[in-house]
Order: C-alpha cells, then structure tokens, then sequence
C-alpha cells in the first residue's frame, strides 16, 4: 500500500518491520491473555518517533502525512501486531492539528512527540446515542473562566493509559440549535489535572484485549482555554478526526487481510492429506486467491482515502468506502484463515484465532458497516433516508 510514493515510505515500512520483529506472536498473545496493555511495543513507538509522525517537526515530530501513518499501522498488522493500543494518538490529529490554536499545539504537541504525554483518548460515543453522534447529552457549560462538564462516554479506548483526551460535548440544546450538527463543541482536555472523583474511568471486559473503558465526568471543570475552535461548531472538526480513524483503521485491517491471506496460503502449500499438498484443491485455493484480491482491491479504496485526506479534499464518502471494503476484506481472510487451517486454526500458537477475533471488531466500529451503506445511498446514491 502507497508503494512507489516515495523511497522515505518504503524505509519506513523497512524499519517498522524490523522493530516488529523484536514483538513476534508470543509477545501478543501473552498480552492478550493476562488483557494486558503492550506498554513495551508503545515505548518502543515513541522512541523511534512513529507515534509522532504527523506532528509537524516545529513541535518535535516528524511532519509526514496520513499515507505515512497508514504505511505504518498497516506494516504493524501485516507482522502479526495490533496497532489499536496506540492509533488514537495519529487520528486525533486530525481534530488537533486541523483545528487547534496555535497556543495549543506549543503548549501540547512537544510534549506528545517526545513521549511524557499521551492523547490515547477520544470520547464520543455514549450509552443513549450510539453512532446518532449528535444525539449526545454530556454538556459543557461555561463558568467563568471554565468549563464545567458533566456526562459519560462508552467505548472510550486507552482511557486508562492516556493523559489528554479529545473530547465532544453538547454545549448547547440540541432542541435549540438551526439544525442537529450545531451547538456541539470539542475540548483538549488534560486527565490528570482532573480533582478527585470529577473522572471516573471503568475498564469494560471485552472479547479482545482493547483497552476499552466507560468514562463518567462529574463536575469536571476545565479551562475555557481548552476548547478547540469556535464553540459550538465542534460537529465539523471532529469529522476530521473520524475520516483519519477510518482511514488508518482500514490501513490495518489491509495489514491484518495481508497476514491472514499469507499464513492461509502458507500452510495450504505445506500441509499435505491425502498425499498432496491441500492448496493443490481448488475448494482450498480459490477462497484465498478471492481474499488476496479483495485485500488489493480494498487497499486501492484505502490509498485513495489518504491522498484526499492529505490533499485537503472532501473525504468523508472515501474515509467510509475504504473502511467497509478493508474490514469485510479482513474479515474475509480471517475466516477463510480459519477453514484452511482447521483444527489449528483454533490453537492460540498460529495466532489465527486472535486475529480472527480482532478483525470482527472493525465491521462494527469505529462506525457499522449498516450505517456506511446508508451514507453511500442517501448521500451519493440521492435515496431517500430511511432515518
């Protein structure tokens, strides 16, 4: 994926490769079992600089684009890996960088790319609204020079291991405002600077290991200067945020596509029964040949996301597109990963059942297959809405 770019992309991808080799399959299913946060790997990240990589280098990054970004997360997949411990700090750059002040960026962006900071969190989702995102009800209300927020978020990941979070609350009715999309306002703001018991953070035991938590704000009292942007206007600069996630999210669901298709076609070309090897049978060797080409195809929808993501073109529809193929694509290759393999695709050592697991996830989040096929109908196919 954007191969052909740009020789700094391919050392990029040379080099992610090689410190992933050092977090080979062990590594991942010991964290797995113990639901373990992979502390190590992150470091490992900051160190040589890959979580910072879309900070501009004035702020102590590297000052790349979201195609290196997804060159990154994809290699991270592709080698057996989970990026989702750390991918929030790229996609809520989106918001940051796009958006914030440049007062917020110097007093935040150095910090984060050196390490002694993580923005690991994005609170938008809450228990009554789902993917309805302007139906949320945490409001923000301005009190002096403050804001004072109250509410609870859901499916918060890295909520725990974060100390900045991109928030989005309601800082107006949503039964007062033009149209449902106004009155919605993003803040930054610092976790640890919270007083006892206004955040409370509760892990949600799931079926992969993902760090996920309920966040509920009591009382939490933030500096008005955290607020980004103009208030109010917070429903269009969190989109930024949500096509980078969908982008880069698909990038590793190519990478998760590309392992799952290789161990597949690994193991049919080497195990015999029958005396002959059973990728010889065409019953085993079409699924993974339709999986490969799925995965490309679906990485041509990834590749064309990012370029208009870093253009600066409109990419909500692409952002979207490229997350339904690159998930219904790994997934695909999981589950015929899993035929292929047998009885030892069930056997944790192949790392098979893992990532068959981990890949479910994205048909579903960061936003429903369902609700990607109503955006296409209503707002490229002109369909009526059916909600």
């Amino acid at each position: 994926m954007f191969r052909n770019y740009s020789e700094s992309y391919e050392q990029i991808r040379e080099a992610v490769e090689r410190l992933c080799d050092d977090f080979p399959g062990e590594y991942w299913r010991l964290q797995d079992q113990e639901a373990s946060y992979p502390s190590e790997f992150v470091q490992a990240l900051i160190d040589t600089g890959y979580l910072s990589v879309l900070i501009p280098e004035e702020y102590g990054g590297s000052g790349l684009d979201l195609k290196a970004a997804c060159i990154i997360l994809e290699t991270i997949h592709k080698s057996g890996g989970n990026g989702a411990a750390c991918h929030a700090q790229m996609y809520t750059m989106g918001t940051l960088l796009r958006h914030g002040s440049v007062e917020q960026k110097e007093k935040w962006l150095p910090g984060i790319a050196e390490g002694s900071l993580r923005l690991q969190a994005f609170g938008v989702t809450e228990p009554s609204s789902g993917t309805d995102t302007t139906r949320i009800t945490t409001t923000a209300v301005h009190d002096g020079d403050d804001y004072i927020i109250n509410g609870q978020k859901i499916w918060t990941s890295r909520a725990e291991h974060s100390d900045l979070m991109i928030l989005l609350t309601r800082t107006e009715d949503r039964g007062s405002v033009s149209k449902p999309t106004k009155g919605l306002s993003v803040f930054l703001v610092n976790l640890n600077e919270a007083e006892e018991d206004s955040v409370t953070i509760t892990p949600i035991e799931t079926m992969i290991n993902h760090a996920t938590t309920s966040v509920f704000f009591d009382n939490f009292r933030v500096p008005a200067d955290s607020l980004i942007g103009t208030e109010g206007e917070g429903f269009k600069y969190i989109l930024d945020g949500m096509n980078a996630e969908r982008i880069l999210i698909a990038a590793e669901c190519i990478g998760d596509a590309r392992f799952l298709v290789k161990k597949a076609s690994d193991y049919a070309s080497e195990r015999e029964v029958f005396g002959r090897p059973i990728g010889q049978n065409q019953g085993i060797q079409f699924p993974i040949a339709e999986s490969h080409i799925q995965t490309e195809a679906a990485a041509l929808m990834v590749e064309k996301a990012g370029s208009d993501f870093d253009s600066g073109k409109p990419c909500g529809t692409e952002a979207n597109m490229a997350k339904l193929l690159a998930s219904e694509a790994s997934w695909q290759a999981a589950d015929v990963c899993m035929q292929t393999l047998g009885g030892f695709a069930f056997a944790q050592e192949y790392d098979v059942e893992r990532k068959f697991r981990e890949t479910r996830l994205y048909r579903i989040a960061p936003v429903s297959t369902n609700l990607i096929l109503s955006h296409v109908g209503t707002h490229v196919l002109g369909m009526p809405k059916s909600f």
